[in-house]
């Protein structure tokens, strides 16, 4: 009988270049530092410490638009700085990739806003000069304001958004896997050849939402297609989700329904094509940790009279795209149709839920998990929550800044690795490498295969890369 080695978690800091993030409020506690965000010390200190605690990941959050739904307005979003400011999340990479060797940066971009080549070319680069760190979180957007903001008159509708993705990712593949083959550039300086002409190929592309013709600026990078993350779990996030990403956000729920969840991912992976364990799976939480699990629970207590459960309630009404600030705290939530994010608006379909059940969970100021107690106490936690759901790893949200990673790094580390539970240091090679050990590149069961150009020999005329999507 073949012994199974128990899973490493994958652990990523999950954060945003902007105040609030998730758990809100808690920019006013005396020792908490996101108020520094627009200093590039806080970004470069913040990746050493993650380094140290040979965190996978720091995975950025970010949005188009702003919070406006909540009493018709952006009143509290500006007084409690719900993810306002917040500034571009691509330019913190190089910065943290200078001063660190092997922390891998996930970064959100919406592409509903963006062209394909400026975003392809953008990333490419990225990838060359982290060594191979880069992933992307890709995002279709959820919130009116951001089509507004971009001359659109409201947001596209949910379906359409994700057939506009598809054609987006395709033409993204061909930039970055179509155009350069891999020993185009040979920097032979005796022949005065720094590229050679016939190993790089016109891409043309002719779709519905983009057209292009022309050869990708970049040249290939380490893996060539950044790692691809995303969070969708609507029937079509899902479809999509399951074709193209490398690790999936679920949200959490008890262990029964997250491994049902779990079990669907793996199963509709499969069916397109790939293998189960092609997708990892991660649940972002909130912890707070002491030396002892009395020690945490009055740590809690200090960060609630922080906290603010209606600047939480304020972010939620925007991911449900209706305001409610017009309810008492002993209605019940309707079930109303949107256009924003699917999955949340779900959750009033299916449960009872009051704005003061709505309160309490959000009793931190967001709406993750929260796990307290002592660094032994949280490592069984999560590795009990990880063996009763099959995901993969966790994205760990910040309470006060920096305090609480340093705290988890501290107190919860040391303890997942006794248990041999978490690394104790990184292996080498890219961010794909290090999350599957398969490799620097896509495998060639991604759909990714069918936009790659081939090694070719040399020929008398510069061939094309021509692809056309009806």
């Amino acid at each position: 009988m073949t012994h199974v080695q128990p899973k490493k978690i994958i652990l990523n800091a999950f954060d945003m270049n902007s105040v609030g993030h998730i758990n809100h409020g808690l920019w006013a506690h005396p020792r908490d530092e996101s108020y520094r965000f627009n200093q590039l010390n806080y970004w470069t200190e913040l990746a050493q410490t993650l380094e140290k605690g040979l965190f996978d990941g720091l995975f950025i959050a970010d949005i188009t638009g702003v919070y406006d739904v909540y009493q018709n307005g952006i009143d509290l979003t500006l007084k409690e700085s719900i993810q306002l400011p917040s500034h571009d999340p691509s330019t913190l990479v190089s910065a943290m990739a200078a001063v660190t060797q092997h922390l891998g940066f996930g970064v959100t971009v919406n592409l509903s806003y963006e062209s394909p080549y400026q975003f392809a070319r953008r990333f490419a680069s990225l990838d060359h000069l982290t060594q191979g760190r880069i992933g992307w979180n890709i995002v279709t957007g959820y919130l009116d304001s951001a089509a507004k903001l971009v001359g659109q008159n409201g947001l596209k509708d949910h379906d359409l958004r994700y057939e506009q993705a598809e054609e987006f990712l395709e033409l993204s593949y061909k930039f970055w896997e179509g155009s350069w083959e891999d020993d185009a550039v040979i920097i032979d300086k005796i022949n005065r050849i720094f590229t050679q002409p016939h190993k790089v190929h016109t891409v043309e592309h002719h779709g519905k939402f983009y057209q292009s013709q022309g050869v990708f600026q970049v040249s290939p990078s380490i893996q060539r297609t950044p790692v691809l993350f995303q969070a969708g779990a609507s029937p079509k996030g899902s479809e999509f989700a399951t074709k193209h990403a490398e690790a999936m956000f679920i949200g959490a729920d008890k262990p029964k329904k997250v491994k049902a969840q779990v079990d669907k991912i793996r199963a509709q992976a499969v069916m397109q094509g790939r293998q189960a364990d092609d997708i990892k799976i991660l649940v972002g939480i909130s912890v707070i940790s002491a030396e002892t699990d009395e020690l945490a629970q009055e740590k809690l207590q200090e960060y609630l009279n922080y906290a603010s459960p209606e600047a939480g309630i304020a972010h939620f009404s925007s991911s449900i795209g209706f305001d409610l600030a017009q309810f008492k705290d002993e209605d019940t939530i309707p079930y109303k149709q949107s256009n924003s994010i699917v999955s949340v608006n779900n959750r009033f379909k299916e449960n009872k839920i009051t704005i003061a059940d709505l309160k309490n969970q959000h009793a931190l100021g967001g709406r993750y998990p929260l796990f307290i107690g002592s660094g032994a106490s949280i490592a069984q936690q999560l590795i009990d929550f990880i063996d009763d759901t099959g995901i993969d790893g966790f994205n760990l949200t910040r309470t006060v800044a920096p305090e609480s990673h340093h705290d988890f790094i501290r107190y919860v580390i040391p303890e997942l690795q006794q248990r041999g539970r978490y690394k104790t240091e990184y292996s080498s090679g890219s961010l794909r490498h290090k999350l599957f050990q398969q490799g620097d590149r896509l495998p060639q069961r991604h759909p990714v295969q069918q936009f790659r150009c081939h090694q070719r020999t040399q020929t008398l005329d510069n061939s094309s890369f021509n692809t056309h999507t009806a």
